[in-house]
């Protein structure tokens, strides 16, 4: 049987948890905090964290869909990819850490929510069920190529822009792990034998 607790206090302090808090957005999604100490303007800043919240909501489809597939492989090569599917998963969520952290640190306010994602996404949606590995590692391939050439284009106004930072990121932090995942897949498509003939 359940017993009602009264107010607890300790002191003047209310001691009870309030789980019913409710206000307003602190910052609107794509806004930038005008005034903060960073060289660039809110202007520069404005648009690339609109491109950099573009990249972020690839990369965290591309990130689940490397979940998905590690659940759903299945045939000869189960294991490799099984493992393989995995490490690019935990990789990605590096990568979208990064990408996240140097949104809030020009001053925006990064996309989150899977439905959020879902409505900006550029990735094609894969069905619910499992697919046959060949078109598994073809969606990812098709996926990191889309995010490969939105790194080039940040990267490109981002240096016109001044942002070396952000340049700096996408080419290094972004760029370079999506085009070695990237590899590291396509390299399953690849037909060779496993017994060649004398």
């Amino acid at each position: 049987m359940a017993v009602a607790m009264k107010k607890q206090t300790i002191g003047d302090a209310n001691v009870a948890p309030h789980w019913h808090a409710k206000a307003k957005e602190i910052q609107a999604y794509g806004s930038v905090i005008e005034d903060m100490p960073h060289r660039l303007s809110a202007k520069v800043r404005a648009e690339m964290v609109g491109k950099l919240n573009q990249l972020l909501a690839d990369s965290i489809d591309l990130r689940d869909m490397y979940k998905k597939h590690h659940w759903q492989v299945s045939g000869p090569t189960f294991y490799q990819l099984h493992l393989l599917f995995d490490k690019h998963f935990e990789e990605q969520v590096e990568l979208v850490d990064t990408i996240a952290e140097r949104i809030q640190l020009l001053g925006g306010v990064t996309i989150a929510m899977g439905g959020d994602v879902a409505q900006i996404s550029q990735i094609p949606k894969p069905p619910r069920g499992k697919e046959e590995v060949p078109v598994q590692i073809s969606r990812l391939l098709e996926a990191h190529k889309i995010i490969m050439q939105q790194c080039h284009d940040i990267a490109e106004a981002a240096d016109d822009a001044g942002d070396d930072g952000t340049n700096d990121m996408v080419v290094s932090d972004i760029l370079r792990p999506n085009e070695l995942q990237s590899w590291f897949i396509g390299q399953h498509l690849v037909e060779m034998p496993l017994i060649l003939d004398k």
